[in-house]
C-alpha cells in the first residue's frame, strides 16, 4: 500500500471518532481527495427521524463541493467490516466521478476493496445520460 492511500484511510479512519452514531452505533469515516490534493473527511451523522441522517461519503463530498471542487481522484470508506457505500452516495459521488478510485477499509487498515465507482454503480445515471435541452 502507498503513503497516500495510507493516508487517505487513516483521514477516514480519524473521522469514524466524530461520527453521531446514537442508533445504529456504526461508525463509518470517509476522506475524500480531490484532484488538486485536498482531502476532505466526513462522518456520518444520524437522526431520531432516520430518512434524515447523512451517511460520511455525502458529508465530506458536500463539503468538497461547498468549497467549489468538481473533479475527484479517490475516496476512502471506513467502517467496522469494510462495508461499501450506500446506493444514494454511490449515486451523489457518480455524478462528479464513475471512475473515482473507491477504497473500503477496516479500522486496522485492511483493505477489503480497491475498484472502480462505476463497478459498485454498473449502468450508473450520470450528467451525460441527460438528453441534450434547448431552452
Amino acid at each position: 500500500m502507498d503513503d497516500s492511500t495510507r493516508t487517505l484511510i487513516g483521514t477516514a479512519t480519524d473521522a469514524a471518532r466524530n461520527a453521531y452514531i446514537p442508533y445504529s452505533h456504526y461508525p463509518v469515516g470517509a476522506a475524500l481527495r480531490a484532484k488538486d490534493g485536498t482531502v476532505y473527511g466526513g462522518c456520518n451523522v444520524e437522526n431520531a427521524a432516520y430518512p434524515t441522517t447523512i451517511c460520511a461519503e455525502r458529508v465530506a463530498l458536500v463539503k468538497a463541493v461547498s468549497e467549489g471542487q468538481r473533479v475527484f481522484e479517490a475516496i476512502a470508506i471506513v467502517t467496522p467490516n469494510g462495508g461499501a457505500p450506500c446506493g444514494t452516495c454511490r449515486q451523489m459521488l457518480y455524478e462528479f466521478a464513475p471512475n473515482l478510485r473507491v477504497i473500503l477499509a477496516k479500522p486496522d487498515g485492511t483493505v477489503v476493496y480497491d475498484g472502480v465507482l462505476s463497478d459498485l454503480l454498473p449502468r450508473g445515471f450520470g450528467p451525460e445520460s441527460l438528453p441534450d435541452v434547448i431552452p
